[in-house]
């Protein structure tokens, strides 16, 4: 399949174990995985620097395959959620299960990882715009990262990811990864 904006075709991709199980050299159980997740988590990590430390130091390369579910999902099930603000990851503990269920509008919106990468570098380039204003191919990278943020964001709302009413300004923007 091809790029959305780009010429290349992306071949390349990382290589899935063939076994879904967990190896037999592995001895952690999935409580434990799971504690060690939460840990993490407490420390203001995301997700996917989560999965990087279990990968890297505990030698568990997919948490599905020892928990039976994912990285979100575990800290969903939890009660931790991430909220991007302000430039650094707040992690909130909800006890009750009908705040989660009810929605975060009155704290801030929940934005999902990627979007949150990809509205820092738009922010990253705007402000590299303010410097050096002749800059095309900045502004041209600019419209094509912001296309990539409203599709992203159409669909974090149809799958009810993110709140209908949210939308992404350029003005405001900086206010969440600043």
């Amino acid at each position: 399949m091809g790029r959305m904006h780009s010429r290349g075709k992306g071949i390349s991709s990382s290589a899935l174990p063939y076994k879904r199980t967990p190896p037999s050299w592995l001895k952690i159980s999935s409580q434990d995985v799971e504690e060690n997740i939460c840990k993490f988590a407490k420390k203001g990590l995301t997700p996917s620097q989560i999965g990087v430390i279990l990968r890297d130091s505990h030698g568990i390369a997919q948490v599905k395959s020892v928990t039976g579910s994912k990285i979100l999902r575990i800290l969903k099930a939890h009660g931790i959620i991430f909220l991007f603000c302000l430039g650094f990851c707040i992690v909130v503990l909800f006890k009750v299960l009908n705040f989660i269920c009810m929605g975060l509008a009155g704290l801030a919106p929940e934005i999902p990882e990627d979007l949150y990468h990809l509205i820092k570098k738009a922010v990253a380039i705007r402000k590299h715009l303010e410097r050096n204003r002749k800059d095309k191919d900045s502004k041209f990278r600019l419209i094509l990262v912001e296309s990539r943020i409203h599709r992203l964001a159409r669909y974090y709302k149809r799958t009810k990811k993110l709140p209908p009413v949210w939308k992404y300004e350029s003005t405001t923007a900086s206010t969440l990864v600043a």
